[in-house]
């Protein structure tokens, strides 16, 4: 049943200590393709490939089917409408949802009590209940986060409690040379948010004015003039005269807790506080909490059957003041060796500003320091304690581990599952350093929180989605969260339903809430059959990367990418990943043969620059320094980009350690596989000058991305022709071209597998090197479309053309491997010349092939999606139409606000030169949003809703043939005139098929 109805009217440690301890286990063996029933039968490597065939291509089971974001008005559901949306779910052929509580869209909190309705109470663990027992009746899975909406947080805390967010709050008062200050000690700049009740004072300082060291929005200070006044604070109060040698500024520094509450609360009675994402006590409330209140038994044991992951979203704690937590100045001190109070006007912030600064170099060295000290208490009191909790529970961690100054890479590393999200990521690098902590620590899935659009409610398509995952995927992303699913109902919504993110401040809000109030979702399951097919390739054996491009600040969600790889390497088929330093101690952080990580990403070299997050200084911490060196000597080329004889610490110096560093990167620099280079434009000619190449080859540049895995000895290649950045100007232009690929398996032979129909294809026309084991396919792709090849021996797939010759050149469109053998085909009648692998020439004659024909003339059956009598129920009017052309229904006056399904119907008549060897190609053109084609009363395989071209194949007949397409349409253009207040302002957008249609017959024949 669906959620609306349709009706007919007329429808204390090292920094890398515990990222090391916490990955070693990790597994190490390739995900194998087969079925669960034979997997565990035979591991050796001709089983597991055989057990990868085209059937199971066709169905790549539910464990990689994408997922969708599930948003509840917390606990104001009602568990058969929870099993119904499970069914719905399951039905449409996704693998699970991820249960969120979500209201934004929701102005009036009267609708929603949380004293009954709250986040994990009884009716919102009931609607939990629910959801997994019909999980595991469906065969799905369900993820839980780990508190209501985000950040984590509980109720039962206060903002004073001990578990609590907290903040350095600061004050200040400048005193003239000479200058006096008697009164209480300088209130903290920013007020503290409601509930806060208690502040200690931590400390107070004064410090001189330097403006030598001023920047625009900081002030300068000297940092030998830093003095601890503390000891001189009576009662609260202060007296104290400044020196006479320039202007001083007193510092007063407070802790408190921040009062954050989780976004768009409140979600719960009590209200859930933000814990302290730093510190044991608060991940211990969130699981004491959980313990409590939520872990019924029922609950243990459906998790163990259906439950997925915990989730946790971005690390968005805001605050005025700096993110703080009570050990951390202990923790500063055991990591750095050094006291951190001294250091704390480099850091503090005001109003997520930086205040003050000493010299340049000084100032960047301490906020190294102070960060990467957060990065490993958030590491290891709240990453690391909440994966272990929800291993015992059955469950993995998946999390996004950014938001902060934050090391996210080497968070990846501990994860189960890294996340990142379409939205917040500003090009494809920012995946890519989620990806280097997945692989070197040994893991396979990278999610993304995808299709979170800016005023895209109920406006999306389905294509604009594509086109935004097609860019991810090739940049390492293996598994998708559609953003998302909203349960049905709410009292006082309108018509489609309750929407998590719309209305969002009065107007059409974030992403979509998909489902059956949307006309396309009949269509979903062909596009969820897309994505799961994709995820399965790209979750097989392990990811290859050729170059791992070095960080000293592992920060992500920023845009910013490599030198040279970015810009230029990508256009020619290289692929890179991002490292930061804790990853070089990783159990995998070995060579062999000349590869890092030679059982995961094997990087054939490493790539070392500037820290861009700090105006690109050449700095490098010493222990990094050594790790470099020790991998060059085994065998590991490196490019360093810069003036590496001027290298400085990354964090604050110990005596002599300048000097110790410079000694080592020296040495780096003497060893024969490491090159340095003063420009990027320079860095090609290094790696060539070194012997490494690409796995993947251009011979010109390209928009084409790959992304490559290997199990077993095949290689599997992605491609998808897409951007960096999706937002970069000009748009991208249709691809076609040769590409080189590198294989593992010497006599490994090419296979097309297409993700939208999943049928496997030995691709017939293709060159290779034996001297460098490559093989060298053509690829068209148009904007976004992707394609995946893999290259494994002959007979894999279930393959039965052996070792065949193929085609290395022809002059035909297409030379395809078919039942009958090696055939040509072409959309023209004459002679095709076709050069065999062999040496052979051969010709082959296609006679009386048709004309291409254009399909003007079409009846249209609208079905007019309208608000019915109540939220969930929907209202359909029929409208029908003759066409004598192709427009979409914005200029057709009918249909100018109409949304829902048009089922397009024309005839074709063939003569009688129709007859065997004759098959057509049906190119729709222009179609918004997602269609099915039928022919004959045959419904084809799904199409490629990015390049909507189908095959007809046989099933063109002589005499009268019906051809019928079937489109579906997002619902904003009946929502601008249905609810002008929200959705008004929506320009009307072009639906239907708009063509043009043409009908394309070709001739095959067997080459002779």
């Amino acid at each position: 049943m669906n959620n609306h109805s349709v009706t007919h009217p007329s429808p204390g440690f090292r920094r890398r200590t515990l990222l090391g301890a916490a990955v070693a286990t990790a597994a190490a063996g390739a995900l194998d393709w087969g079925t669960p029933a034979v997997a565990a039968a035979d591991t050796s490597a001709d089983a597991a490939i055989e057990r990868f065939n085209a059937a199971f291509f066709v169905r790549p089971g539910r464990a990689v089917a994408p997922k969708f974001r599930w948003w509840w008005p917390d606990g104001l559901v009602q568990p058969d409408e929870i099993r119904r949306e499970i069914d719905q779910i399951a039905d449409a052929g996704f693998g699970g949802a991820e249960i969120a509580a979500v209201h934004h869209s929701v102005s009036d909190t009267s609708v929603l009590d949380t004293e009954r309705h709250g986040w994990g109470g009884a009716a919102w663990v009931a609607g939990v209940e629910a959801a997994l027992s019909q999980a595991a009746r469906r065969g799905i899975t369900v993820d839980l986060t780990i508190g209501p909406s985000w950040p984590a947080a509980v109720p039962g805390i206060t903002p004073d409690s001990d578990a609590a967010v907290k903040e350095l709050a600061y004050g200040t008062v400048t005193l003239a040379p000479g200058g006096s200050h008697s009164g209480p000690v300088p209130a903290p700049v920013y007020a503290a948010e409601a509930g806060v009740t208690k502040q200690e004072l931590l400390l107070v300082q004064a410090a001189r004015v330097d403006t030598a060291n001023s920047t625009r929005k900081e002030t300068g200070l000297a940092q030998d003039s830093v003095r601890d006044l503390t000891s001189d604070v009576k009662d609260g109060t202060l007296d104290w005269t400044a020196p006479d040698d320039g202007t001083y500024v007193l510092i007063s520094y407070w802790v408190r807790g921040s009062g954050q509450i989780p976004e768009a609360g409140p979600h719960t009675a009590p209200a859930a506080y933000v814990v302290d994402h730093f510190s044991a006590a608060g991940t211990r409330a969130v699981t004491d909490f959980w313990e409590a209140h939520i872990l019924t038994p029922a609950v243990r044991r459906l998790l163990k059957v259906s439950g997925g992951a915990l989730f946790e979203d971005s690390i968005e704690l805001e605050t005025d003041g700096l993110q703080w937590t009570p050990g951390l100045p202990e923790a500063f001190e055991k990591h750095t060796g050094r006291s951190l109070l001294p250091l704390l006007p480099a850091v503090v912030l005001g109003n997520s500003n930086q205040v003050f600064a000493f010299e340049a170099a000084a100032t960047r060295q301490i906020r190294h320091d102070f960060w990467e000290t957060v990065s490993t208490l958030y590491n290891k009191h709240h990453v690391t304690a909440l994966r272990t909790w929800a291993h015992g529970l059955g469950l993995e961690l998946r999390a996004q581990p950014y938001g902060l100054q934050t090391d996210s890479i080497a968070s990846a590393a501990l994860l189960d599952i890294p996340e990142g999200e379409s939205l917040g990521f500003k090009n494809l690098d920012d995946y890519r350093c989620l990806a280097g902590g997945r692989d070197m620590a040994g893991h396979t899935v990278l999610s993304c929180e995808a299709g979170a659009y800016a005023g895209g409610a109920y406006s999306t398509t389905w294509q604009k989605f594509l086109r935004t995952m097609g860019g991810a995927y090739a940049a390492g992303v293996n598994q998708t969260v559609v953003h998302g699913f909203s349960y049905a109902e709410l009292p006082g919504v309108d018509w489609p339903g309750y929407a998590a993110f719309t209305p969002y401040k009065g107007t059409a809000g974030y992403g979509e809430s998909w489902g059956p109030r949307h006309a396309t979702w009949k269509h979903v399951p062909d596009i969820a059959g897309c994505l799961s097919r994709v995820h399965r390739v790209l979750q097989t054996g392990r990811a290859r990367a050729d170059v791992a491009v070095f960080r000293q600040t592992g920060y992500s969600a920023t845009g910013i990418g490599a030198s040279w790889f970015t810009a230029s390497g990508i256009t020619s088929g290289w692929t890179h990943q991002f490292l930061s330093g804790p990853l070089l101690d990783l159990p995998s952080a070995t060579v062999r043969r000349g590869r890092l990580a030679p059982d995961g990403p094997a990087y054939k070299a490493l790539f070392v620059e500037g820290d861009f997050f700090y105006g690109s200084s050449i700095t490098l911490a010493l222990s990094d320094a050594r790790a470099l060196l020790r991998l060059t000597r085994a065998g590991l080329p490196i490019v360093l980009l810069g003036a590496w004889d001027t290298v400085v610490p990354s964090g604050v110096p110990d005596s002599g350690e300048t000097d110790e560093l410079r000694s080592v990167v020296a040495s780096l620099l003497a060893e024969p596989l490491v090159r340095r280079v003063g420009d990027k434009t320079a860095v090609p000619t290094a790696l060539a000058e070194l012997g490494v190449r690409p796995d993947v080859r251009y011979a010109t540049s390209s928009t084409l991305l790959n992304f490559h895995r290997v199990a077993d000895g095949v290689d599997y290649y992605y491609f998808c022709n897409g951007k960096h950045a999706e937002t970069v100007k000009p748009p991208v232009a249709a691809v076609d071209h040769e590409v080189t690929l590198s294989r593992t398996t010497g006599d490994g032979v090419p296979y097309l597998l297409d993700p939208w129909t999943g049928r496997i294809e030995r691709i017939a026309r293709y060159t290779e090197d034996e001297d460098e084991d490559t093989v060298t396919v053509r690829v068209a792709l148009q904007p976004a479309q992707m394609r995946i090849v893999a290259i494994g021996r002959p007979g894999l797939f279930g393959d039965r053309h052996g070792n065949r010759p193929h085609a290395v050149d022809s002059e035909a469109e297409q030379v395809r491997f078919t039942e009958e053998g090696l055939t040509v085909r072409a959309s023209q009648s004459g002679s095709y010349r076709t050069v065999l692998s062999q040496g052979r020439t051969v010709r082959t004659t296609l006679k009386d092939v048709p004309s291409a024909t254009e399909l003007t003339a079409w009846q249209l059956h609208v079905e007019d999606w309208r608000p019915g009598p109540t939220a969930t129920r929907t209202t359909v009017v029929e409208h029908d139409l003759d066409l004598d052309a192709l427009l979409p229904w914005s200029q057709i006056p009918e249909l100018a606000d109409v949304s829902g399904i048009g089922r397009y119907r024309t005839t074709v008549t063939l003569g009688e030169g129709w007859s065997g060897g004759h098959g057509a190609y049906l190119q729709l053109g222009t179609v918004t949003d997602t269609c099915r084609v039928t022919v004959n009363g045959h419904r084809l395989e799904p199409v490629d809703q990015i390049r909507p071209v189908v095959d007809l194949g046989g099933l063109l007949r002589q005499g009268r043939n019906v051809i019928e397409v079937e489109v579906a349409t997002p619902l904003a253009n009946r929502l601008r005139v249905s609810d002008p207040a929200v959705y008004g302002g929506l320009a009307r957008a072009a639906y239907g098929l708009m063509g043009p249609v043409r009908l394309v017959p070709y001739g095959e024949a067997r080459i002779g």
